[in-house]
């Protein structure tokens, strides 16, 4: 069975165990409440469509209020592929919540990484830059050359400064070391991408 949740990243902290100090991050995991369910003889393709996080009812549109019926109002709606076991298993206004992990579970983590705004070559890439000496003046985080005489431009996909971050990231084989069911509460060890309050999927492997 497919284990699969959403999360909200709270922040890093540090746990014992076994006198040694593990760095964790901790998520804010579910519950989450199956809103459809999609199969490949209707829809193409089959997954589970899952809500989590509260939205005030008004800052919905009239199609998502519809869709979401008595259900709830959610923040944020992502899919999930399934198997036909689960399909057969799982009904609409189903809740997930961190009992479908344990302690020690290998998952796979997927977040938006933060985003750092127009960067040059230095920060973006890791180039060197230019000498500090020999005649150089204001041109030390400067890229240096970007091409030959020919062709006549710019190759493409040439290193240059440009917008870092922002870009979807998934991490695999992360284990989870405590899960705290009372408070919907998952230890992931190591960092998670994206900033506290930020999404994250969680599907087990």
């Amino acid at each position: 069975m497919t284990k699969f949740i959403l999360a909200k990243k709270i922040g890093m902290t540090q746990i014992f165990k076994e006198d040694k100090l593990i760095p964790v991050t901790l998520l804010e995991a579910g519950p989450v409440i199956v809103t459809q369910l999609k199969t490949q003889e209707k829809d193409g393709y089959q997954v589970a469509q899952i809500g989590f996080s509260y939205k005030k009812p008004k800052r919905l549109s009239k199609a998502l209020k519809e869709h979401f019926k008595k259900l709830g109002s959610f923040r944020w709606l992502k899919e999930f592929k399934i198997t036909d076991e689960e399909l057969n298993n799982l009904k609409i206004g189903d809740k997930i919540d961190t009992s479908v992990f344990k302690e020690g579970d290998i998952v796979k983590i997927s977040g938006t990484g933060k985003s750092k705004g127009f960067q040059g070559v230095v920060k973006r890439h890791g180039f060197h830059g230019g000498p500090k000496t020999h005649g150089q003046k204001k041109s030390h985080r400067a890229p240096g050359s970007i091409g030959a005489t020919h062709p006549q431009h710019v190759s493409k996909g040439r290193k240059m400064a440009g917008r870092m971050g922002g870009g979807r990231i998934t991490l695999k084989n992360r284990q989870i070391i405590e899960v705290d069911n009372k408070n919907n509460i998952l230890a992931i060890k190591g960092a998670i991408p994206g900033k506290k309050g930020d999404l994250v999927e969680i599907v087990g492997q």
